[in-house]
């Protein structure tokens, strides 16, 4: 009976799919309880990693991404910004090939900063990343 109400509470859940955009900029992203923005302007040339979860980010502490499986790594940076209500948290950088290879071939992705810890799903990015990867090349030409 429990693994019936389990899986009936993931059939209601709503589907966290990965998008691709190539316009305004280069964007990836995912909508959900942790809802993830990766774009990329080719004019500065720079990238934002935008997650949001639904409490609010601690503020005084690095934030942090561990990717596990193909190529386990761990990147820090206290250079992260918030949003007016604190549950976005942005991270700015001219390179993201670390997090781009994480988020594409590693099993698990994590974001954090202190203790608080969400997981980011990354099922189902392989083909969006590949459009992203494609679109920030053809920006650059």
């Amino acid at each position: 009976m429990l693994r019936l109400s389990a899986l009936a509470v993931l059939l209601a859940s709503p589907a966290n799919a990965w998008e691709f955009s190539p316009s305004p900029l280069c964007t990836l992203q995912q909508a959900g309880p942790i809802a993830v923005t990766l774009t990329y302007d080719p004019m500065l040339p720079e990238y934002v990693l935008t997650v949001t979860a639904d409490t609010v980010w601690p503020t005084d502490l690095p934030f942090f991404m561990t990717f596990a499986g193909w190529r386990p790594d761990r990147i820090q940076t206290d250079r992260q910004t918030l949003s007016k209500d604190g549950r976005s948290l942005s991270v700015r950088d001219s390179g993201f090939g670390n997090v781009l290879d994480g988020m594409e071939f590693g099993a698990l992705s994590q974001a954090g900063v202190g203790d608080q810890v969400v997981t980011i799903p990354t099922d189902g990015i392989s083909g969006p990343m590949k459009a992203f990867r494609v679109c920030e090349t053809a920006a650059l030409s």
